[in-house]
């Protein structure tokens, strides 16, 4: 039986994402999560930067004022969908400092 790669990186992919329910302290996870979502959104600002705005339909304070907001909503969905792992590794070192002030 032969898996089509398609489908056997779909599944290692929604196997690695993590949830909330994997996670024990629920809180933590989510502060992880947080912080990965405002990395993100730092970094998908400095791309945005570098695109200019076309006078016709956009630009002016109000195209700056919901950029950064669609920004900011690209890297908690991003992050939501797996990110880059950064969630991760900041939830472990949470637990690590709960266990240590312990």
């Amino acid at each position: 039986m032969t898996i089509a790669p398609a489908t056997l990186a779909q599944t290692y992919t929604q196997s690695m994402l993590p949830t909330a329910k994997t996670h024990s302290n629920t809180r933590a996870w989510e502060t992880a999560q947080d912080f990965e979502a405002q990395f993100m959104s730092s970094m998908a600002q400095t791309m945005f930067e570098g695109i200019k705005t076309d006078d016709t339909f956009g630009g002016g304070p109000g195209e700056d004022t919901f950029r950064s907001m669609l920004v900011s909503q690209y890297g908690q969905e991003m992050s939501k969908a797996g990110g880059f792992g950064i969630a991760d590794q900041i939830y472990g070192e949470i637990l690590k400092m709960q266990e240590q002030s312990q």
